[in-house]
C-alpha cells in the first residue's frame, strides 16, 4: 500500500472528524450521523494502516482521533450504585465461577501439599530441629504458647486490619503475577502452604493438632479459599499467554486481565470478612465448636454465592469483564 496516496485520499475525512469533535455547540442530527460514520471509517483506516503500512506518527494521530470520537459517540459513563450492585451480583461471582476448575484444582493440590509437608515435619524430629531450637519449639506449641497467643496479642480491630491488608496483598500478587506465565504464583502459593504445614507439623508432634485446627479453621476456610481463587485465576491468566484459544492473544489477555482486576476487588471484600473473623472470633472465648461453626457458615455462604449467583450470571453470558460499552474498541483486521 502506498501510504502517501492513502493519506491524500482520506485526510479530508480525518480533518472533518476532528472539526466535528472540536465543536463547542451541540451537534445537529445530520452532524451527529456524520460523526458516527466518520468514526467508523477512521477506525477502519487505522486498522488498515496498522496492518499494512505502520507509521508511528500517523498511527498515533488516528488512535487519538478514534478514541476521542468513540467517547463522543458512546458518551461518558459515571459509576453508580447500580454498577456496584451489578458487580457484586453478576460480575465478580461470574468471574469466580468461570475459573472454578482452576482454583478448585489449585485448592486440592495445595491442601495435599500442606498435609504431606505437615506430616513430614511432624514425624521427623531432625526437620523440626532445623526449624528452631527445642526450647523455642516448646514455647511455640505449649498451652498458652505463641501459636495460641498470636491471635490475641493485639487489639482485635488493629489485628483484623493488619491481617486483611496482608492477605489482600498476597491475593493481588497472585493475580498480577499471573502474566509472568504463572510461575511466581506457584512460589507465593507454596510459601503460604509451607507456613501452614509448619504449624500443622509442630503442633501435631506436640499432640495439639486439634487446638491448632480450632484456631486456624474458623477464619482459614474462607481465607484460604480466597487465596486459592486468586492463585487459580493468576495461573489461568498465565495460561492465556500460552493458549489464548480462538481469541487473538491481545484480546484474550485484555479480557482476562480486566476480569482478574475485578476479582482483586471482590476478593479484598471476601478477605475483609475472613480478617474480621480472625480478629474478633478466633481469639474470642467462644467454644471451639462455635468458632468452627462461624468459619463453616462463612465458607458455605461464599460457595453458595459463587455457584448460585455466579453460575446463573455465567450461563447468561457474563464473564466478569466490564460491560461492552466500557471496553476498548475492537478494530477490524485488514486481510
Amino acid at each position: 500500500m502506498d501510504l502517501d496516496v492513502f493519506v491524500s485520499a482520506h485526510r479530508a475525512k480525518w480533518d472533518r472528524l476532528e472539526a466535528l469533535l472540536r465543536r463547542q455547540r451541540r451537534l445537529t442530527g445530520a452532524e451527529a450521523d456524520e460523526l458516527v460514520a466518520l468514526y467508523q471509517r477512521t477506525a477502519t483506516h487505522l486498522s488498515v494502516i496498522q496492518s499494512s503500512a505502520p507509521d508511528p506518527q500517523l498511527t498515533g494521530r488516528l488512535s487519538q482521533l478514534v478514541a476521542r470520537a468513540r467517547g463522543a459517540v458512546t458518551g461518558t459513563h459515571r459509576a453508580s450504585w447500580r454498577d456496584v450492585t451489578r458487580f457484586l451480583t453478576h460480575g465478580f461471582p461470574a468471574a469466580v465461577y468461570r475459573s472454578r476448575r482452576w482454583w478448585i484444582t489449585t485448592a486440592v493440590l495445595s491442601t495435599l501439599v500442606a498435609a504431606l509437608l505437615g506430616w513430614w515435619i511432624g514425624t521427623h524430629p531432625e526437620v523440626q530441629s532445623s526449624i528452631a531450637a527445642p526450647g523455642e519449639l516448646r514455647d511455640l506449641t505449649r498451652p498458652g504458647g505463641e501459636y495460641e497467643t498470636y491471635y490475641s496479642s493485639h487489639p482485635a480491630a488493629a489485628f483484623a486490619a493488619q491481617v486483611w491488608t496482608n492477605n489482600a496483598k498476597a491475593a493481588a500478587m497472585c493475580l498480577v503475577f499471573g502474566v509472568f506465565l504463572g510461575l511466581p504464583v506457584l512460589l507465593v502459593l507454596f510459601t503460604n502452604m509451607l507456613n501452614l504445614a509448619v504449624g500443622i507439623g509442630l503442633m501435631s508432634s506436640a499432640g495439639r493438632l486439634d487446638t491448632f485446627l480450632g484456631l486456624v479453621l474458623p477464619h482459614g476456610l474462607l481465607e484460604l479459599t480466597a487465596v486459592f481463587v486468586a492463585a487459580g485465576t493468576g495461573l489461568r491468566l498465565g495460561w492465556t499467554l500460552i493458549d489464548p484459544g480462538p481469541r487473538p492473544r491481545r484480546t484474550a489477555l485484555a479480557e482476562e486481565g480486566r476480569a482478574a482486576l475485578g476479582m482483586a476487588i471482590g476478593l479484598a471484600l471476601v478477605l475483609f470478612v475472613s480478617g474480621a473473623i480472625e480478629g474478633f472470633v478466633t481469639p474470642s472465648g467462644l467454644p471451639t465448636w462455635a468458632r468452627m461453626s462461624v468459619g463453616v457458615i462463612a465458607e458455605l455462604a461464599f460457595l453458595t454465592y459463587v455457584y448460585v449467583l455466579g453460575g446463573r450470571a455465567a450461563r447468561a453470558g457474563d464473564s466478569g469483564d466490564v460491560e461492552t460499552a466500557e471496553r476498548s474498541a475492537t478494530l477490524p483486521t485488514a486481510a
